[in-house]
């Protein structure tokens, strides 16, 4: 007696890949690739974190005046390329530029002012 002949198993096809349901937020997801800072230096963004670093800087008397300046204006253009997806993170650090910034320009100006009117 011979055994009844049956049709090789077929393999299913394959699923279509599926994307998120919802919106996915910057940098998640399988083409995010992490990097060696765990995302706490935003490289991507180098107007958000060399204003964060003028802004620091700029807390130095007399030389910190130009630096917080500087530190205000890249803390902006950070910000408005984050806006715009040209640079990916350095929210936060954009904004601590502005404010230290910020506050570096108001202290350097009334040391500066100060200083000038007692050599006068």
């Amino acid at each position: 007696m011979e055994s009844p002949q049956h049709p090789p198993p077929s393999v299913p096809p394959a699923a279509p890949p599926t994307k998120p349901a919802g919106p996915v937020a910057r940098g998640a997801g399988p083409t995010a690739t992490p990097d060696a800072t765990g995302g706490l230096i935003p490289y991507k963004n180098p107007a958000a974190l060399i204003g964060y670093y003028l802004g620091i800087f700029g807390l130095f008397p007399l030389l910190g005046f130009p630096l917080a300046v500087a530190a205000v204006i890249l803390g902006v253009v950070g910000l408005r390329r984050r806006a715009t997806g040209r640079a990916w993170g350095g929210m936060v650090h954009a904004w601590v530029a502005i404010v230290l910034g910020s506050i570096s320009t108001l202290y350097n100006g009334f040391f500066l002012a100060v200083t000038l009117i007692s050599f006068i």
